[in-house]
């Protein structure tokens, strides 16, 4: 009998130990019983006979997750304190047996790179990992495509990692327009046969390219030669949940493990990364139209300058894109007698005001209820809405430009992957004179006709409570001024009250990451290690023991420092109290080492997070 460690597939439980009359090779997919549930494993290691019961194992799948998948999870395990079962469970294994294509013939590419470009190439492939610190319009895709069309004439194969799905559809286009079907798009929003399709490609190998946003990562590619993380900077590369890694970070450590190139790319790059690795920097951009930056010291709204430059530029049979951070018609409601805050009954966070469908919603457990007219504490009928939102800006540009065509581009109205190219179509297609919408906005689309950029609400962005704040703003305002301008001279019209900040480092980011460097140096990454350690529990108490109890273990470490302690910025969320804990140390493997001798089982890390108070 040969007895083996399995671990169940997305499960935070410890490998349990099962047996089996037939030789199972390790990272083999198998099906155990755990009480009276059929559970899916995967074979972690042999062990020796133990001296307790086992159970046999159930079956034996026609699938297993390779060396280089294992190598991977134990390390997202590892780094980011989760269990083997949570982190194997965001990847697909491979299937045995899998007929595959011949090779694919050699491709003569019809891109034309400049001189400028062909040398930015040349050093990305010197370099094991390396940032493309690229212009908006400066030709990052080009350089891609020429290194996806290098791999594919070496049959190797390549993963694309955007942000967001929201960026899949014009990069489809593109992609497909000079690779045809060796292109692969994958992502959350795909139906379940066209999931089976592009698997298919991809077991049987004639899927070149991969892209899509960070769950492309982990996907049962062989002959794997090239990882493009564009966007390199954005937030959405971290996961929120279980197991919260960073699949930026993880691309890079999947370059060691196949030791292949890995390239990051952006406009406005992360510090971390600018710090990290060597880069190269390409300057300028193929479009000769200038930019005009207005800035209007004003609380985000609509104002009489934001309306009538809307006005003008569709008078001109031009286009127009208005960023707002904020969804809904409004994100809080207010009375106006006595100030109570509508707040969710579950999470301590302003319900927003969504008026068409007449409901107060949470963005963060869901939570609905009606709009209300009096106010619950004093009877007041004074409630004042506040932080415009992007429903209602629409609803206020239809009502002041009645003949202008304004469509909401957001996560409200944006839900399925079909509704974003149908949207992105019509207004390239002029069917539409205004977009207005959240960081969707800014995502790298190219929106050829926009000669107008309105951005509201940047000075909350550079107010957060967070040591990136001023990194996030003003590569939020680089990356929506961006989109406009690709054809004709444009303008850029900023509420804000911090123009000398903007200004002074809007044309040069790369001075801002310098000056940026000397900030946080001896404080906060790249310089430092950060861990955050979540606690959340229905009871207030327990959570705050729990929490107490284990900073109390924490501060007997000399090399990890407990910067903070407490109830965190939102302290409940779906009816559960949230605590937390952030740590600093120079070195991840000291945090490692401490949080794994103290850990308590209610704790939950979040290794180099990207929000905290």
């Amino acid at each position: 009998m040969n007895y083996y460690k399995i671990a169940l597939i997305a499960s935070p439980l410890e490998p349990f130990t099962y047996h089996h009359k037939e030789v199972i090779d390790i990272g083999t997919k198998v099906s155990v019983s755990v009480k009276s549930r059929i559970l899916d494993g995967v074979v972690v290691s042999s062990c020796d006979k133990p001296t307790f019961k086992t159970n046999e194992i159930l079956d034996i799948y026609e699938e297993y997750f390779s060396s280089e998948e294992m190598q991977v999870a134990k390390f997202i395990s590892s780094y980011y304190i989760c269990s083997f079962g949570d982190a194997i469970s965001i990847m697909l294994p491979f299937k045995k047996n899998i007929s595959t294509k011949k090779v694919c013939d050699k491709i003569v590419s019809n891109i034309n790179l400049s001189t400028n470009q062909q040398d930015a190439l040349s050093f990305l492939k010197q370099q094991k990992v390396s940032l493309l610190f690229g212009d908006t319009g400066s030709g990052k895709t080009e350089i891609y495509m020429k290194f996806f069309q290098d791999m594919i004439n070496s049959s190797k194969r390549s993963i694309f990692l955007m942000p967001e799905i929201s960026l899949t559809p014009q990069m489809d286009i593109r992609l497909k327009n000079h690779f045809g079907d060796k292109v692969v798009m994958w992502h959350s929003k795909l139906t379940p046969k066209q999931k089976q399709k592009a698997l298919q490609s991809i077991y049987d190998k004639t899927a070149y390219i991969i892209a899509g946003p960070r769950s492309a990562l982990f996907l049962p590619i062989k002959d794997l030669g090239l990882i493009v993380v564009d966007e390199e900077h954005d937030d959405s590369y971290k996961s929120s949940s279980r197991p919260r890694y960073n699949a930026r970070d993880i691309a890079i450590y999947m370059g060691k493990i196949y030791d292949i190139p890995v390239v990051l790319g952006s406009a406005t790059p992360s510090l971390n990364s600018y710090v990290k690795f060597p880069h190269i920097r390409l300057k300028g951009g193929f479009f000769s139209s200038n930019k005009k930056f207005i800035y209007e010291p004003c609380v985000e709204s609509l104002s009489p300058l934001v309306i009538e430059s809307l006005k003008n530029t569709i008078d001109k049979k031009q286009q127009a894109i208005v960023f707002i951070p904020t969804r809904a018609n409004f994100k809080n409601l207010i009375c106006g007698d006595c100030g109570y805050d509508f707040k969710c009954s579950f999470c301590s966070v302003g319900m927003s005001v969504h008026e068409k469908s007449r409901a107060m919603k949470c963005h963060y457990c869901n939570f609905t209820q009606a709009i209300p007219t009096i106010c619950p504490k004093c009877g007041g009928q004074t409630l004042s809405p506040s932080r415009l939102g992007t429903a209602q800006a629409l609803k206020e540009i239809n009502e002041k430009l009645s003949f202008v065509k304004v469509e909401q581009f957001d996560r409200d109205v944006i839900t399925t992957a079909s509704k974003l190219k149908k949207a992105l179509k019509r207004f390239n297609d002029n069917e539409v004179d205004i977009l207005v919408g959240t960081q969707m906005l800014s995502k790298g689309h190219d929106y050829h006709g926009v000669t107008l950029a309105v951005v509201l609400g940047l000075d909350n962005i550079l107010s957060m409570s967070d040591y990136r704040a001023k990194e996030k703003a003003l590569s939020l305002l680089i990356q929506v001024s961006g989109r406009s301008g690709r054809k004709e001279d444009a303008t850029v019209l900023v509420q804000s009250f911090n123009e000398k900040f903007f200004s002074y480092y809007l044309n040069n980011y790369e001075k801002f990451l310098d000056d940026e460097k000397n900030y946080r140096k001896e404080l906060y990454p790249p310089y430092k290690k950060f861990c955050r350690v979540l606690f959340s529990h229905k009871n207030s108490t327990k959570a705050k023991d729990e929490m107490q109890k284990m900073r109390d273990n924490l501060l007997s470490f000399s090399d990890v420092e407990v910067i903070g302690f407490g109830e965190c910025a939102i302290k409940q969320v779906a009816s559960k109290y949230r605590f937390e804990i952030l740590l600093r140390s120079d070195k991840s493997t000291s945090l490692i080492k401490a949080i794994q001798k103290v850990k308590v089982p209610m704790a939950e890390v979040d290794m180099d997070p990207i929000e905290f108070t």
